[in-house]
């Protein structure tokens, strides 16, 4: 199974594989996501009463997936943060967004045909950051398949799994929105991404790395562009995962038990004050509250 050498691309891939993505690449990357936070509620505001808690809530979008692999893998956190060409690139990028005169750089950016490029930039980004988590994991746990995912997983989609602490530095706690609870499609396909380049390390998937960072980057690539194109704001993936979702998870039925949720009948022979005390809940105590009432009131 070699579909690039089929197609006659194996030296492009080669090369692909192994080009920088300092700085166009991460330019686009922390773009696109400081656009994001900028277009929050309440960010804009944060940004003119704390520009320190704005910028390091951009900071955190920019490099959240390092800051939780490393924590993952027993590093320190801090390591991110050294990278100091890294640091003031974002933080240019993250202070013309916010700040610059009439929001020009902010609508260059978000100008259909410049968003568009600049998503498919951070889509390379994103599988490369995946095969590094994966690679660093394995290193260090050879047969850990779990923590290589786990760190490839992080790699990819940690801004997005940070983003409830993201949110806490500029002041809302908005634990319902935990992308752990609901995936958005960024955090789906890194997992998928996560999961293959694991398959192929531990040599169970028929694909060298090359070829694999190449057609799953199309992948990721093709799919944000066209998301971005016909702004669809909801994962192309539903469909499928609606299916496997009742295949695999729905055979417990609720409506379907006739024991749960269901009160007991009453018997009509008793006395109003002492019908249905046992389906509402109600303790003995409270039901001599009631009788009581009842004779004062008579």
């Amino acid at each position: 199974m070699d579909i690039v050498s089929s197609l006659g691309l194996t030296n492009f891939v080669m090369q692909f594989s192994r080009i920088s993505m300092y700085p166009f690449f991460d330019m686009a990357h922390y773009t696109l996501a400081i656009m994001s936070l900028k277009e929050q509620s309440g960010a804009v505001d944060v940004a003119h009463r704390s520009p320190i808690a704005c910028w390091f809530s951009g900071m955190l979008c920019c490099f959240g997936g390092s800051i939780l692999a490393s924590l993952l893998l027993g590093e320190p956190p801090i390591e991110s943060f050294t990278n100091n060409r890294n640091i003031i690139l974002a933080s240019v990028i993250w202070y013309l967004i916010f700040y610059c005169p009439y929001d020009k750089f902010y609508k260059c950016c978000n100008f259909l045909p410049s968003k568009l490029f600049i998503a498919g930039m951070k889509e390379v980004t994103r599988a490369r950051k995946i095969v590094g988590g994966v690679m660093d994991a394995h290193s260090r746990y050879r047969n850990g398949w779990l923590a290589m995912i786990a760190v490839g997983w992080a790699k990819g989609a940690g801004s997005g799994l940070l983003s409830n602490f993201e949110q806490l530095v500029r002041g809302v706690w908005m634990p319902e929105k935990n992308q752990l609870l609901k995936m958005p499609y960024a955090t789906k396909v890194s997992l998928i991404g996560a999961v293959l380049f694991t398959l192929q390390e531990m040599n169970y998937l028929p694909m060298t790395r090359h070829n694999l960072i190449f057609l799953y980057t199309m992948f990721v690539v093709s799919t944000k562009v066209a998301m971005v194109l016909f702004q669809i704001h909801h994962s192309p993936f539903a469909p499928m995962e609606a299916a496997l979702y009742n295949m695999a998870f729905s055979w417990q039925s609720y409506s379907a038990d006739p024991h749960f949720n269901t009160p007991e009948p009453c018997d009509k022979g008793e006395p109003l004050d002492d019908q249905c005390t046992a389906s509402s809940g109600a303790t003995s105590d409270e039901t001599d509250v009631r009788k009581r009432k009842t004779k004062k009131a008579d």
